[in-house]
């Protein structure tokens, strides 16, 4: 199956927030997607397993990830030192096209993918379009010199929102850095990883 490439807010109404920021559409219809509205079967109460299966999917919504890709990144998780969902986290956040959306080159995780995709950033001086490399701490991102006049890309600085702590960010040179890999309480994303390592785990 493909990437999703349908409205968003159609998701956000699916986990019931706004998980791709903040959504007209969610504050006037709350209530899930579906022609019968909020209707008695969705008021059962969800098992473990849906709980679970719901958290996965919503990360994966999240971050724009595939099934294959999520697990092998549960997998990558667990072969390191560290509670498993927090260092499965920290990777999602340290991926290309999740640094690009942080640093406020693009408003969305989808836009920052384009930006990859089409060979706009670079990475420690060399151009990388693969929007699932692993950034560590120290590498350079930055704008491909030709590129950095990009009205999309000048219109999202200036809404750009107050910097993570574990980025740096030169507007003069328009290049940004990873200073360290970020730790659970510094990822302001609302997701349960311990319910997606148990869901991964059964």
């Amino acid at each position: 199956m493909g990437r999703y490439t349908g409205p968003r807010s159609k998701i956000s109404r699916r986990f019931g927030e706004p998980i791709f920021g903040p959504d007209k559409v969610l504050a006037n219809r709350p209530n899930p997607p579906g022609q019968h509205g909020p209707n008695k079967r969705r008021g059962k109460k969800m098992s473990e397993y849906g709980i679970q299966l719901r958290e996965k999917q919503k990360a994966k919504a999240i971050y724009g990830m595939r099934e294959k890709q999520f697990r092998l990144f549960f997998k990558r998780a667990l072969s390191k030192e560290g509670v498993t969902g927090d260092v499965m986290l920290a990777l999602c956040e340290c991926r290309l096209d999740n640094i690009v959306y942080r640093l406020g080159l693009s408003p969305t995780r989808a836009g920052a993918r384009q930006l990859v995709t089409h060979r706009h950033v670079t990475v420690n001086g060399r151009v990388c379009n693969v929007p699932s490399a692993i950034i560590r701490p120290g590498d350079v991102i930055s704008l491909r010199e030709k590129d950095r006049d990009m009205i999309a890309v000048i219109e999202s600085l200036k809404r750009q929102p107050a910097l993570v702590n574990w980025l740096s960010w030169d507007a003069a040179t328009m290049q940004g850095s990873l200073l360290a890999v970020p730790s659970r309480s510094d990822i302001p994303e609302n997701i349960e990883m311990q319910l997606i390592v148990e869901f991964f785990s059964r």
